[in-house]
Parts: C-alpha cells; structure tokens; sequence
C-alpha cells in the first residue's frame, strides 16, 4: 500500500492496495494457480476447499485475485469467505502516523512493544492477547470446516507412525491477511508463547504452507517470495535504462 511506501504504521486502517500491490498480489496468485511450476510449492494441486480472508480491502483484493487466478486454470473460482476473526491486528493511535514520527513521540512504548508485545501496545492499540483470542476462533472455524470435507479411508498411514506426504487431493484452505494477525496464528499453531511474536517474519504477498499431519503441525515453506522476481527485474532493468541516458 502507499502507507507502507510512505513509511506509515497501517494496523487496522483499512487502506487499498497501491497499483505495485496489485501486482504484488497478482504474482502471488498466479503462483498458487500453478503450484507444479518449478521449483514446486508444497500444496496440494486440487483447489481449496475456500479462500478465507481478512476484511480489510488490501486482504479481500488479494484473495479475489487469488480466486480470479485459480478459477481460470480450474474452470471454477473456490468460494470467498470474510472472517473478522483476520483483520489485522489494531494499532491505535500510531495509525497513519510516520515510523519516524512515532519513534520520537512514543520512543518508550515502541521499545516495549518490540520487546515484549505480549504486555505491550500502541496507545489505544489492540493488545496481543485480544489478537490472538479472535485468530484462534477463527482458527477452530477453518479448521472444523476441513475436517468435514470426507477422507480417503485407504491412504497409507506411512511407516512406523510416521505419516506420509500429503496427498494431491488432501483438503486445503486458502488464509489471506497480514502480519501481525499471522504472527499469532503460527505461535498458535506451533504452541510457541506469544513472547515469541516478532519470531515470525511475514514479507509482503508472501507465501507459507503449513501441513497437519496427525493432528502434528509441520511447516513446509515460510515466506516465499521467488514469485515476486519479475518486479525486481523490472527495476533493474529500469535502473540500467537510466544510467545509460
């Protein structure tokens, strides 16, 4: 978005995609739309069961993107779904304000914040904990909604209590939100305390797969962000163009 070119704090304002984020989201969805192209993303190559979002417009574009880009190579788009329980995670009065602006007004709360984001937050911001409460709900939602999906009773249980590799038509599901909302998803589903919370790095239209083997998490990718090369690419090219004026 502009407010993360201009150097803003977003939280839960809810502010468009800029045009380079429509691109940056437009690569990311075409790479989930072809998941065997090399090198392959470890996700299953039946659609999802459902693109879940955030509703804050920068979220729910990039998950209609994603749809968009999805239903022309499967003929049919998965379903949309909005859930609150993804909205990023509010921080108050920082919103909008410049990084610079905030760090020599609020030098002391920010420190805490880095520190240790389970105590601390922006004035008015949305504690942690509060984030972590609502992500979970709609956690335990997305979660019941897969196990409903029937399974294959005959696929292999793997050797020695170890299970197998997913299969190419086991469910899946689609999460598109933001940084600090997924932050406390993963503490979470990794069972890691929310001190832990700056752990997570999430870059911008980025890529992570989680897998639950046996009920066990297993983190298969984190933060791909190959798909994003072209745009590097182009400013390199754009670079060298303008030297050589």
């Amino acid at each position: 978005t502009r407010w993360i070119v201009e150097g803003r704090f977003q939280g839960g304002a809810d502010i468009e995609l800029s045009p380079l984020g429509e691109r940056q989201a437009s690569l990311a969805a075409e790479r989930l739309a072809v998941p065997t192209r090399s090198p392959v993303l470890p996700i299953p190559t039946l659609p999802p069961l459902e693109i879940v979002h955030s509703p804050l417009r920068r979220a729910a574009r990039g998950a209609a993107l994603t749809a968009d880009a999805l239903g022309k190579r499967l003929g049919s788009a998965p379903p949309l779904r909005s859930d609150g329980s993804f909205r990023e995670l509010g921080q108050g009065v920082w919103e909008g304000m410049f990084r610079t602006e905030i760090e020599a007004r609020y030098p002391d709360e920010l420190r805490a914040w880095r520190r240790t984001p389970h105590l601390a937050h922006a004035p008015e911001g949305e504690p942690v904990v509060d984030v972590a409460a609502r992500s979970r709900q709609g956690l335990r939602a997305l979660f019941e909604r897969l196990d409903a999906v029937p399974k294959n009773p005959t696929r292999s249980q793997g050797s020695a209590g170890y299970p197998p590799p997913a299969a190419p038509d086991t469910p899946w599901t689609l999460l598109v939100g933001h940084d600090g909302v997924f932050k406390t998803v993963m503490c979470q589903i990794f069972g890691m305390p929310l001190e832990r919370f700056w752990a997570w790095p999430f870059g911008l239209a980025g890529i992570s797969v989680v897998e639950i083997r046996a009920g066990m998490p297993v983190l298969r990718a984190h933060n791909l962000t190959e798909h994003l090369a072209p745009l590097l690419d182009a400013v390199a090219i754009g670079e060298t163009e303008e030297r050589q004026r």
